[in-house]
C-alpha cells in the first residue's frame, strides 16, 4: 500500500486490489494548491465542498477496487450540522489494512462512532481548526482512536492552506512520536509505529 498527500485532505491511495482518490480540491479553492491530474479506480468525498469534493478532478478507470469502502456519517461543525452541514468519515480496508479518513470532522467522535471505527492502521486527521478540528480536540481524537500510525492534514503549511486554520506545528506541539518525511508518499508497512508522520506538501 502506497499513500500519498496532494495537500489540505486530498490523498491518492494505492493497493495490490486497486486505488482511491480522498477529498480532491477544486482549482482555486485552496490558497497556494493546485491539484495535478488524478487517476484512480474510486474516487470518495467527505461532503460536497469544492475544496473536498472535486470528483471531476479524478479520472476513473472503469475497473472496481477489489477493497471495501464504508462511510460513516458524522457532522462538519459541534452543532449538529447546523453551521457547515454534515461529513463523512471514509473506512478503507485493503491489504490487512484499514485506513480511516475523517474529512472536516468539526466535533469529538462518540462512543458507538468509535466504536464503529473499531480497530485503524493509518488515521487522516484534520488538525487545523476553524473549519474542523483544532489541535487539541484533534489530538483528543486520536488518543481515543489510538492509531498505528496517525497523518495529520487540513491545515496552513508554507505558502499553502487557509490563513485561518492553524499550521500544523500546533498539533505536533501536542503529539507523540513525530517523524517529518522528505517526502509526500508513505508505505505504511515499512514504518516503525506508532509515529505521527508528517508528509511534505508536494504541489504549490
Amino acid at each position: 500500500m502506497k499513500i500519498r498527500w496532494y495537500g489540505h485532505s486530498c490523498f491518492l491511495v494505492e493497493t495490490a486490489e486497486g486505488s482511491v482518490v480522498l477529498d480532491p480540491y477544486a482549482p482555486g479553492s485552496v490558497p497556494g494548491l493546485r491539484l495535478p491530474p488524478l487517476t484512480a479506480d474510486a474516487v470518495s468525498c467527505s461532503h460536497g465542498h469544492s475544496d473536498h469534493g472535486w470528483r471531476e478532478g479524478v479520472r476513473l478507470t472503469g475497473r472496481q477496487p477489489g477493497f471495501k469502502i464504508r462511510r460513516l456519517s458524522v457532522w462538519h461543525d459541534d452543532a449538529e450540522g447546523a453551521l457547515r452541514g454534515p461529513n463523512e468519515i471514509t473506512i478503507l480496508d485493503a491489504e490487512g489494512l484499514r485506513v480511516v479518513h475523517l474529512g472536516d470532522l468539526g466535533h469529538p467522535l462518540a462512543a458507538e462512532q468509535l466504536a464503529a471505527l473499531g480497530r485503524v492502521d493509518v488515521l487522516l486527521l484534520p488538525v487545523g481548526g476553524y473549519y474542523t478540528i483544532g489541535p487539541e480536540t484533534a489530538w483528543a481524537v486520536a488518543q481515543a482512536i489510538r492509531p498505528r500510525i496517525l497523518i495529520p492534514m487540513h491545515y496552513r503549511g508554507e505558502g499553502f492552506g487557509y490563513d485561518v486554520i492553524a499550521p500544523v506545528e500546533d498539533f505536533l506541539a501536542l503529539a507523540e512520536n513525530v517523524r517529518r518525511f522528505d517526502g509526500s508518499e508513505l508505505d505504511p508497512t515499512a514504518v516503525d509505529t506508532p509515529v505521527t508522520a508528517v508528509l511534505r506538501c508536494p504541489v504549490g
